[in-house]
């Protein structure tokens, strides 16, 4: 049973090079990516011969674009203090991958290497080979959305730096609701929507669906367990998946197909380029998706720029909480490295600080941990910005509005085998085949219920 579980493990990591990961710049479906997937590793090395050597691992060429930025700035702020960092980018699953194998071995763990949350938990079992990182954290704490540092603890003890909050929010195309009389601002629960879309679809002729739903990745679950304050990992030994909030929502969904409003993702999930199709092409007038989405619009999309707005999500009952923080990656520090402790706070100054926070801005497109940077409108509103350019509204105005409602879906072990039944059987048999809701969030915790045995 352990053995099968390890190889879920694994091959949850290939899967997720086909599914959206996090914070990622760039869609793992993309050709960028598949021709990346066949190159050897990406090394790159930054600042002084006589500074502290250290060796990172990635696995988006964007982040070291970020790290090289703030390492640059360290050492020019740092005279005392210079470092030096050997940047390794590895494909996403060949990284997790030996990763995971130098942790199991001993041998050869680099001294700090950013984690995927997904895969976080897989690094956690035992003896955590990372640096406890709270004294690190303190001086910037106060100033953070401390949910994200959640997603990165165990026992009391902060393990991973985050990079972003990953605020779930809502893409609406004002160009096709506006043109057929829909007003996205009036829109506030679920109930609403699903009158806009009834709307939108009589006015189109059932041309254009108000919303794709997911087979193949969890962000809109997510959304309905923050909305209810629900988890299916709560109690991460006894894992739930008969939720009240999963079965709403799916529910929904079952009843939005049905009335021809809605129709499955093209590709199991908007982040693809099946995805990027649909919506480029005016097929789909909304989805929530995580802030950092915005640059699969610029990226991918540039033909739509100036036609989307960002929202809070609609929720089930007015006065529930609108989003949840989706994706993310940690940056950890082994903890026997020898130049760890300095390590630990580079990291952390990098990312948790407002100056980082507003690379994160800049460079990223995250909505970063640090919220100072969320009211310096100096940053937020640059008209500069690519991202402030794109969209009808500014993405902070939004950010503001939902800052205190950005829950935590904690990653713990259990939730690969959780999102794997899902991804392959529960969404599939209840949105493509119309199954049951009940019975197959049964079936499916009987799967969960037999890894946990």
């Amino acid at each position: 049973m352990k053995l099968r579980k390890k190889l879920f493990s694994y091959f949850v990591i290939l899967l997720m090079t086909v599914l959206v990961f996090g914070c990622s710049s760039n869609s793992s479906s993309s050709k960028e990516d598949k021709k990346k997937e066949e190159t050897k590793p990406e090394v790159t090395t930054v600042g002084p011969d006589d500074g502290a050597k250290l060796d990172m691992w990635l696995f988006v060429d964007l982040h070291q674009q970020f790290y090289t930025e703030m390492l640059n700035r360290w050492n020019d702020q740092h005279p005392d203090k210079q470092i030096q960092i050997k940047f390794t980018v590895y494909p996403y699953a060949d990284m997790h991958t030996k990763l995971t194998l130098a942790v199991q071995s001993g041998e050869g763990i680099p001294d700090l290497a950013d984690v995927e949350i997904s895969q976080f938990p897989n690094y956690l079992d035992g003896e955590v080979p990372w640096l406890k990182l709270n004294d690190y954290v303190e001086p910037y704490k106060a100033d953070l959305v401390t949910s994200r540092l959640d997603a990165y603890e165990k026992g009391g003890n902060y393990y991973g730096v985050p990079t972003h909050v990953g605020s779930m929010v809502m893409y609406y195309n004002t160009e096709i609701l506006q043109q057929n009389g829909i007003d996205y601002t009036q829109i506030k629960t679920w109930d609403d929507f699903t009158a806009a879309g009834e709307k939108l679809k009589e006015a189109t002729n059932g041309e254009v669906y108000m919303t794709t739903v997911d087979t193949g990745g969890g962000d809109w679950l997510a959304l309905a367990m923050s909305e209810y304050g629900e988890s299916w990992v709560k109690d991460p030994e006894n894992a739930n998946v008969q939720l009240k909030s999963i079965e709403n929502m799916l529910t929904m969904q079952q009843e939005w197909l049905e009335k021809g409003i809605a129709e499955v993702t093209p590709g199991g999930q908007i982040d693809t380029e099946e995805g990027y199709s649909t919506v480029a092409n005016g097929k789909v007038a909304a989805f929530p998706k995580a802030i950092w989405y915005m640059s699969r619009f610029t990226d991918y999309m540039p033909e739509m720029s100036g036609k989307f707005a960002i929202a809070p999500a609609p929720v089930f009952e007015e006065g529930q909480p609108r989003s949840n923080g989706a994706g993310g990656t940690g940056t950890v520090i082994y903890k026997d490295s020898k130049n760890a402790e300095l390590a630990a706070e580079f990291m952390t100054w990098a990312k948790l600080s407002e100056e980082g926070g507003e690379q994160i801005w800049n460079i990223l497109g995250f909505d970063p941990v640090n919220t100072k940077v969320w009211t310096n409108q100096a940053v937020t509103h640059n008209p500069e910005n690519k991202y402030v350019k794109y969209f009808v509204n500014n993405p902070y105005d939004t950010l503001l509005e939902i800052q205190d409602e950005v829950n935590l879906i904690k990653t713990v072990p259990i939730t690969t085998t959780i999102n794997e039944v899902f991804n392959l059987t529960t969404l599939n048999e209840i949105l493509e085949n119309g199954a049951d809701v009940k019975e197959a969030l049964k079936a499916a915790q009987e799967e969960v219920d037999f890894e946990q045995e």
